[in-house]
C-alpha cells in the first residue's frame, strides 16, 4: 500500500479511540487514559454504543455518529468489527487507523486490508500496543507511560520490549520523538516508517528494534535512503540459529541467515548492535560524537587501574591507541608529576587537582595525534568529582564531538556527570562501555563510507551467455542437478574465471591413463560421482600423481576404496587435470547460494578441506563491483595473509575482486544457479586459478536479478543510437562514473549549474558526486548520454534522472545537458528515455521544478506535454522563482 498519509497516524490534529470504555483493566480504557494524560491538543472522541458519556466527553455510538472525520482511528474492538469500522472509517476519509486488537484471522486481516486501499488508508498493527509522539502530546497506546519528547524515534517488533524500553528511557531522561509498535505489520511496516522518519524534522536518529523482514528489497531500499539522511541503529533479535540448516554445500553450510542478514544491514550504512543497551549507547555517541573522524584513541585518567580497564578493552574490540609525539611528550614530562603513565593512557595520577585536569586536557586537544579523547575520572579525596568536572566542562565544550566521557562511581560521581551531560560530552558509565561506543562508532562510519564509495572504473570482459545458457539447459534437460566437476568449470569460464584445464574420462583406471599422457608434469585425479559431492572426505581425490602407471593404480585403488565403504555411490567417470605447483598461493573459497529473505548471496573466505573447521567467511548481496568485493575480503581473517607476509608477496587483488564480482554476475544472469563452491580457489601473484567447483541448479529458478535486495544495474537499459550523425550510449549511470560526471559538471557553465541546482556552483564533494552516481535502481533513474569515441577518454554529455517516491506515485525529474551540447535535440532525447521508463515502472506523475528564467526548459517540457501545476493542484507550489511542471504518466509515454 501507499506510503502517504503517515502524517496522519504520526501527527494527526483529532483521534477517535473505538472501544474506549470505563471499565478498568480493558485495553480501549487504558488507551482512552493515555490519551488524556499526555495532553492531546486535537480533538478527540471516544466511540462506544454502551455510552453516552465518558469523563467530560460525549461518547459516539459509531463512526457515522463523529460530528468530525477523524486524522487517526484506534480500534481496540473485537475482532469481527475490524474490517467494517476500517470500511466506514475510509468512506468517511479517515487516512490512518491503529488497530490494537489481537486475534484476527488472515481472513480478518485481509478484509480489513482490502477495505482500506482504495482510500489509501494507512493501517498499524493488528495486534500492536500503539504509537506515541511526544512532539504532539500524542499517546495512543496502552503503555504504562508517557515518553519524554527528544529526537529518537523507536520502531519495535515487539510491542513488550518497547514498554520495557520506554521504562527504561524514562528513567534515564531520554527523549523521543516517535515510538511505534508494528504488531503483526499487515500494512506499515519497517521500510515505511523509516521512509517518512528520514524526512522527519523531529527525528535526529532513527532506532529499530527487529525480529524479521518481510519485504527486503522495499526495506533495503528504504534503509539506504534513510541511512544517508541520519543514523539508523538496529537491534535485531536471533542472532543464534535454533539449529544447524543440513546443507549440501560449504556455503550453504557456512553462510547462516544472521550472517546474511548483517551484511545486509552494512551494505544499507546502518549500524548493528548486539544488545539495547547499545541501542541507546550509539544513539548517544553518535549524537555527540559524530563528526569525530579519528581512528585512534587517546587516554586520559587519574587512576592506573582503570587506564588498564581501557588498554585492555581496546585491545579486545581493535581500538588502537593513539601514539603520543615527541613534542606532546615533552609537554607532558613539564606538565605532570615524574611518577606519571609516560604514554597512553596518560595517568595524571590520583592527587591531581583540578588545574591539572584542565592543563593536561588543554594540551592532549591541541596535539594533533590526539583526535578522539576519552576522560576517565575515578573519585578521590583530593578534589570532588563535580569540582573537576565544573573545571573542565567549558574548555570540553569549546571542542564538540572530541571527547568521550567515564565517571567511574555511583552517587559519588553523579553530580559530576550532570555536569558533562549539560555541557554535551558524551557520557558512559564504565571504561569498557565507552571504548565500545567508539568501536561503534568506527563501525557506523565505515558503513557510511561504504554506502558513499564509488569504484574505480573497469572494464572486464562480457561473459559468454550464450555458451553459460547452454550449458545449463542441456543439463536440467536430462535431469542433472549437481554439474560435475567438468561443466561446473565450464560455467565458471564462461563467467572468465580462470580455471584448471581439467579433462573428464571413462571410469577405468586405463581411460585415466589415457587422459593423464595428454598432460605433461604431475597430475590430479578426482572421481566424478553425483553422489560424492565432497570427494575428499570419501577419498576421491588423489595428488601429484607422476606418469601413465602412477595414475592407473591410483584409479584401481581409487575405486576398490570406494566400493567398499561407498557401494551406492554412483561412479561416472574420473577427472584429471594438472597438479599446479604454486607454492605461495593461499587456498580459498568463493561460494553462492538462495538466503531463504535476502535472496542470491555471495561467501568467501579461507578454503582448502578444513573449511568449515576454520569458519573464516563473510558474505556479501550481490551485485558486487571491485569496491564491494574488497570490503568483502577485508572482513575475513584470510585478508591479513593475501596482504603478502615473511617475503611473500600479495596477492593480485584486483583477479581476486574479479572473481567476486563474476559470481555475483553469475547469479544475476543464470537464475537457474541455486548453490556454487569454487574450492579451492588458489590465489597468488599472478592472479587466481579455481582447482575445484561445484554447481547445483534448480529448474525453478531461485537466483537471477529479480530475486536481488538491491536491484543489479539494469544493464537491458543500456542502448546505442546515431544522434546528430554521431554515435551516442544512452545508459543509466553507474559508480564509476564519478569522474566522468565530475568532468561533465565542469563543463557546464555556471549559469546551466545554477538553473539546474537552483544555487551558486560549488566544486562537488566526494559524497556528493557518489550520491549523483551511486543511486538506488529500485526507486531512482539517472540515464547519460555518453560520447563514446570523443578523443582521449569517453565524455557525458547530458543526464537525465528521476527519483521516485516510496509509493511510486510521483517521480521527481532533472534535466542537464552540457552547455556546449545545448539547443541540439539532446534533452528532449534523453526526456523521452526518462519518461519511457517512468511508464514501464507503472510511476503514475513527473513532476519536476524549473525556474522561470529557464524559458528553453519550459518550453522543451511544454513541447512534451507538461503542464504547470494550477493554483488548487495537490502540492502545488510554485514561489516567486520557481514552476512546479507535471505531466502524468501513460503505458505509451515517450514524449512523441
Amino acid at each position: 500500500m501507499p506510503q502517504r498519509h503517515l502524517d496522519r497516524l504520526l501527527a494527526p490534529r483529532s483521534v477517535a479511540v473505538f472501544g474506549a470504555s470505563d471499565k478498568p483493566a480493558r485495553v480501549g480504557t487504558t488507551v482512552w487514559r493515555n490519551l488524556l494524560a499526555a495532553g492531546f491538543e486535537g480533538e478527540l472522541a471516544p466511540v462506544n454504543p454502551r455510552l453516552r458519556q465518558l469523563g467530560e466527553h460525549p461518547c459516539y455510538a459509531s463512526a457515522a455518529a463523529l460530528p468530525f472525520v477523524p486524522d487517526l482511528a484506534v480500534l481496540c474492538t473485537p475482532p469481527d468489527t475490524i474490517a467494517p469500522l476500517v470500511a466506514q472509517l475510509a468512506a468517511r476519509g479517515t487516512r490512518a487507523a491503529v488497530i490494537v486488537t489481537a486475534g484476527l484471522t488472515p481472513q480478518q486481516k485481509k478484509a480489513a486490508l482490502d477495505a482500506a486501499r482504495p482510500h489509501a488508508l494507512r493501517l498499524l498493527g493488528p495486534n500492536c500496543i500503539g504509537l506515541l509522539s511526544p512532539h504532539s502530546r500524542l499517546n495512543a497506546s496502552f503503555t504504562q507511560a508517557c515518553a519524554l519528547p527528544g529526537e529518537l524515534a523507536l520502531v519495535s517488533q515487539s510491542g513488550a520490549l518497547l514498554t520495557a524500553l520506554l521504562d527504561w528511557a524514562n528513567a534515564e531522561s531520554i527523549g523521543f520523538s516517535h515510538l511505534v509498535s508494528l504488531g503483526e505489520h499487515a500494512d506499515v511496516d519497517v521500510a515505511d516508517l523509516l521512509d517518512h522518519l528520514a524526512a522527519d524534522r523531529h527525528t535526529r536518529a532513527i532506532l529499530l528494534y527487529l525480529e524479521s523482514i518481510t519485504a527486503p528489497r522495499k526495506f533495503m531500499s528504504a534503509a539506504r535512503a534513510a541511512a544517508r539522511a541520519k543514523p539508523v541503529i538496529v537491534v535485531k533479535a536471533g542472532r543464534a540459529p535454533a539449529g544447524m540448516r543440513a546443507a549440501a554445500s560449504h556455503t550453504g553450510a557456512l553462510a547462516g541467515e544472521d550472517l546474511v542478514f548483517d551484511a545486509a544491514l552494512r551494505r544499507a550504512g546502518l549500524l548493528r548492535v548486539d544488545t539495547i543497551k547499545e541501542l541507546f549507547i550509539a544513539a548517544e555517541t553518535l549524537a555527540r560524537f559524530r563528526d569525530n573522524a579519528s581512528r585512534e584513541l587517546m587516554v586520559m585518567t587519574n587512576g592506573g587501574g582503570a587506564g588498564v580497564m581501557v588498554a585492555d578493552a581496546a585491545s579486545a574490540m581493535g581500538v588502537p591507541l593513539a601514539r603520543p609525539g615527541a613534542a606532546l611528550m615533552v609537554q607532558l614530562n613539564a606538565l605532570l608529576p615524574p611518577n606519571w603513565s609516560h604514554g597512553n593512557p596518560v595517568d595524571i595520577i590520583g592527587d591531581a587537582p583540578a588545574g591539572r585536569y584542565v592543563d593536561t586536557l588543554q594540551t592532549l586537544l591541541q596535539a594533533p595525534e590526539a583526535g578522539a579523547l576519552l576522560f576517565v575520572q575515578a573519585p578521590t579525596a583530593i578534589v570532588s568529582s563535580e569540582a573537576v568536572a565544573r573545571a573542565c566542562a567549558p574548555l570540553l565544550a569549546a571542542h564538540p564531538g572530541r571527547v568521550l566521557s567515564c565517571w567511574l562511581g555511583g552517587a559519588t560521581a553523579a553530580a559530576a556527570r550532570r555536569v558533562f551531560d549539560e555541557a554535551g560530552i558524551a557520557g558512559y558509565e564504565t571504561p569498557e562501555e565507552a571504548v565500545r561506543a567508539f568501536a561503534l562508532m568506527q563501525a557506523y562510519r565505515d558503513n557510511q563510507a561504504l554506502l558513499r564509495e564509488t569504484p574505480t572504473s573497469a572494464a572486464p570482459q562480457p561473459p559468454d551467455l550464450a555458451a553459460a545458457r547452454r550449458l545449463v539447459a542441456d543439463a536440467l534437460a536430462t535431469g542433472r542437478e549437481w554439474l560435475d566437476e567438468v561443466d561446473a568449470k565450464a560455467l565458471l569460464a564462461a563467467f572468465r574465471i580462470p580455471v584448471a584445464p581439467t579433462v573428464r574420462c571413462a571410469a577405468t583406471p586405463q581411460a585415466a591413463a589415457e587422459a593423464a599422457r595428454a598432460i605433461s608434469g604431475p597430475v590430479v585425479l578426482k572421481v566424478v560421482s553425483p553422489d560424492l559431492l565432497h570427494k575428499s572426505d570419501a577419498g576421491g581425490v588423489r595428488l601429484n600423481l607422476q606418469g601413465e602407471a602412477a595414475v592407473a593404480a591410483a584409479a584401481a585403488d581409487m575405486l576398490t576404496q570406494l566400493q567398499a565403504q561407498r557401494p551406492e555411490a554412483r561412479i561416472e567417470g574420473f577427472a584429471v587435470q594438472p597438479m599446479l605447483r604454486r607454492p605461495h598461493a593461499q587456498e580459498l573459497i568463493v561460494g553462492a547460494h538462495i538466503d531463504p529473505l535476502f535472496g542470491p548471496v555471495l561467501m568467501f573466505g579461507q578454503g582448502g578441506v578444513a573449511v568449515e573447521v576454520v569458519g573464516d567467511r563473510a558474505v556479501a548481496l550481490p551485485p558486487l563491483n571491485r569496491t564491494l568485493a574488497r570490503e568483502l575480503v577485508g572482513r575475513t581473517r584470510v585478508a591479513r595473509l593475501l596482504a603478502g607476509y615473511r617475503g611473500r608477496p600479495p596477492v593480485r587483488m584486483n583477479a581476486l575482486c574479479d572473481t567476486l564480482v563474476a559470481v555475483g554476475q553469475m547469479l544475476a544472469d543464470i537464475p537457474e544457479l541455486a548453490e556454487l563452491d569454487i574450492n579451492p580457489l588458489l590465489a597468488d601473484a599472478e592472479g587466481v586459478v579455481a582447482l575445484d567447483a561445484r554447481v547445483r541448479l534448480s529448474a525453478a529458478a531461485p537466483a537471477g536479478g529479480a530475486r536481488f535486495a538491491i536491484r543489479p544495474y539494469p544493464a537491458e537499459l543500456v542502448r546505442t543510437l546515431t544522434w546528430q550523425g554521431q554515435l551516442l550510449q544512452l545508459r543509466p549511470i553507474r559508480p564509476e562514473d564519478e569522474a566522468l560526471h565530475r568532468e561533465f559538471l565542469q563543463a557546464c557553465s555556471p549559469q546551466d549549474l545554477r538553473l539546474r541546482f537552483f544555487n551558486a556552483p560549488h566544486a562537488l564533494t566526494h559524497d556528493e558526486l557518489a550520491r549523483l552516481t551511486q543511486i538506488d535502481y529500485e526507486r531512482e533513474m539517472a540515464f547519460i548520454a555518453v560520447d563514446e569515441q570523443a578523443p582521449g577518454r569517453p565524455q557525458t554529455l547530458g543526464v537525465a534522472r528521476l527519483v521516485r517516491d516510496a509509493d511510486n506515485e510521483d517521480a521527481e525529474f532533472a534535466l542537464l545537458v552540457r552547455s556546449d551540447q545545448q539547443r541540439r535535440g539532446l534533452g528532449r532525447l534523453l526526456m523521452q528515455a526518462l519518461m519511457a521508463h517512468a511508464a514501464t515502472r507503472g510511476t503514475q506523475c513527473l513532476v519536476g521544478h524549473v525556474r522561470r528564467d529557464n524559458a528553453p526548459m519550459l518550453h522543451l517540457l511544454t513541447a512534451l506535454g507538461f503542464h504547470r501545476a494550477a493554483a488548487d493542484d495537490n502540492q502545488a507550489d510554485d514561489t516567486a522563482d520557481v514552476v512546479r511542471m507535471v505531466r502524468a504518466v501513460t503505458a505509451a509515454a515517450t514524449g512523441r
